[in-house]
């Protein structure tokens, strides 16, 4: 096996194409997190991004993204922000994962959200977690008739909170494919007041974060498109959605709404125009991403599985890497997989999000006292 290493940037059209076909040849790997364009918008962004480009007799067979930093540690591309990673190849291609480590001169490789069909990384592997998916097929009919074929138990309660928005707003329409960058603005603006209330990390208040979805939204590909779907009532957007979608799956990735409007339950009449929609446009699949939320056992069909842990060679960094790294992760899992310790954890962070929120509220007005 020939391994050549390189930059997301540098990859060529005939590249782009071969990494395109392994992706269509293995329906495991037609997640859009998985594909050439994400690697080449986080690559813009992070400098220690790469490519290895795996050859059989000269021919590319295989392309694994990976982060690397100056001491040889080693990430899934965008970790933190994927919901899918994986070495994608073509069917019946061999690796091995020492190999593949040796090439990328990595000593240890991070990853959360690995595809449970990677073998070679299979004994690596610390713990494997459920990833909940939607799949649509397209309605006979409107969205009020695939919501009561797809989902009874919710259709009577969402289309009443829908009429009832419509007529103390304005009407309801959905646009599954909005080219109007405003809209992504209000989107991140609702997602980072969301993420400080909630105590959260603001994903947004990172500016390569923000501008590698910018650079997202304006990629429109065969293979890759970035998908801005927003909900209005009249002319108000009252909830948006942002993922990246490839030719059959779509991911969720980032949802929010207006906060003025909660008890309307907009994130759910998100969730599901987004899923009918994608239907009625080619998606097969909407892949709901790692997590424990009430919203995803409503809406799931079923359950992929995807991988954590750490893979590593016999190294000194690695070594200290891991005792850093997996206890933090441990942690974590374990207060996400018992709801009497995630409930307790959920209303701390809210609270620290609350005074937060007021604490900046008060500087604000501090501030404006001043001027």
């Amino acid at each position: 096996m020939d391994i050549t290493i390189h930059r997301p940037g540098e990859l060529t059209e005939p590249l782009r194409r071969a990494w395109h076909r392994a992706m269509d040849e293995s329906p495991e790997y037609a997640n859009p997190f998985l594909a050439p364009e994400f690697a080449i918008g986080i690559g813009r962004h992070r400098a220690g991004a790469r490519v290895a480009i795996l050859r059989e007799e000269g021919e590319p067979v295989g392309f694994f993204p990976y982060e690397r930093d100056a001491l040889g540690v080693g990430r899934a591309i965008g970790l933190g922000l994927s919901d899918c990673q994986a070495l994608v190849h073509r069917p019946g291609v061999t690796w091995d994962a020492q190999e593949l480590l040796r090439a990328c001169r990595l000593s240890i490789f991070e990853f959360d959200h690995l595809v449970e069909e990677q073998r070679p990384f299979a004994e690596h592997v610390t713990g494997l977690f459920a990833s909940p998916v939607i799949d649509v097929k397209p309605g006979d009919g409107g969205y009020p008739e695939w919501l009561r074929g797809s989902y009874p138990g919710l259709a009577k309660t969402t289309l009443k909170k829908e009429r009832r928005l419509g007529r103390d707003v304005g009407e309801v329409r959905f646009v599954f494919d909005e080219r109007d960058p405003r809209m992504l603005r209000t989107l991140m603006r609702w997602k980072s007041a969301q993420y400080r209330r909630t105590g959260r990390m603001d994903r947004f208040a990172r500016p390569w974060i923000v501008d590698v979805v910018d650079h997202l939204f304006h990629v429109r590909e065969e293979h890759f498109t970035g998908v801005l779907s927003v909900l209005y009532a009249g002319d108000r957007p009252v909830a948006a959605h942002f993922g990246p979608r490839s030719s059959a799956v779509l991911a969720a990735w980032f949802t929010a709404y207006d906060p003025e409007l909660r008890y309307y339950s907009p994130g759910l009449m998100m969730h599901l125009r987004t899923a009918e929609a994608a239907g009625r446009n080619g998606v097969t699949l909407v892949d709901l991403g790692r997590g424990d939320k009430e919203y995803k056992d409503w809406l799931k069909t079923r359950e992929l599985r995807v991988g954590e842990g750490f893979a590593a060679r016999p190294h000194p960094v690695a070594a200290g890497y891991r005792l850093w790294r997996r206890p933090v992760r441990g942690l974590r899992n374990t207060v996400l997989a018992h709801p009497r310790l995630r409930d307790p954890a959920d209303r701390l962070l809210k609270t620290v999000g609350t005074l937060r929120t007021s604490h900046r509220a008060d500087s604000d007005g501090a501030a404006s006292g001043r001027r």
